[in-house]
């Protein structure tokens, strides 16, 4: 565990979940942010491609992420330090459940949620010069047969919003969630058990390479 904590890293997210999550098992890292700049194309295209796996949907979403925030830090000149960049899915019956649109989708994507249980994806990718290691946690949740009055109520908290399955397990939508089967962590968006992996791997690789 120690060569993993005495490193700096980039984080390449936006998600304040991702960086509690790496907080939790003492990980130094720095914000490495896409800029968002009105009208342009995002960096990387989060749409699925058709007839796509879920499970390849978010090993590629990952890895793209981690490549553009590899040359996001060298296009600033910072100092090189590997790229870490998670993406999350929802799965179910090999619809791929991702981020609402607005709040109608979401309302229509958590009754279709209601009573099933499915699929939440979180692949990892941490990127170092042209080598890129991944990893990817597949969990199970069983949601619990929601009603149309409650999926409005929590739509209308916004919770949902910008939430892949719209919906949130660390916030009010643990009340839907009868069982779950796999990572918490990697359910909320970043399994820390396969990050720490990747991170120690990546770190005996430069280790080695390190001249003495």
């Amino acid at each position: 565990m120690a060569k993993l904590l005495d490193r700096s890293i980039y984080l390449a997210s936006r998600s304040p979940r991702r960086r509690e999550l790496l907080g939790h098992i003492g990980v130094k890292f720095h914000l490495l942010l896409f800029r968002n700049r009105p009208g342009a194309a995002p960096d990387v295209d989060e749409d699925p491609h058709a007839g796509e796996d879920p499970r390849d949907y978010v090993m590629r979403v990952a890895r793209a992420k981690a490549a553009i925030g590899w040359q996001r830090m060298l296009e600033r000149n910072l100092p090189r330090a590997p790229v870490l960049a998670a993406d999350t899915t929802v799965a179910l019956g090999g619809r791929i459940f991702g981020k609402p649109a607005d709040r109608r989708e979401a309302g229509e994507m958590l009754a279709a949620l209601s009573g099933q249980r499915h699929e939440v994806l979180t692949a990892v990718a941490l990127q170092y010069d042209d080598e890129v290691e991944t990893a990817l946690s597949v969990s199970e949740v069983q949601f619990r047969e929601l009603g149309a009055e409650e999926i409005r109520d929590y739509v209308a908290t916004g919770e949902p919003d910008d939430k892949a399955g719209a919906y949130a397990i660390q916030g009010r939508a643990a009340l839907f969630v009868s069982e779950i089967r796999g990572s918490q962590s990697g359910i909320v968006g970043l399994p820390l058990y396969e990050t720490a992996q990747l991170l120690q791997k990546m770190s005996g690789r430069r280790e080695r390479r390190s001249p003495r």
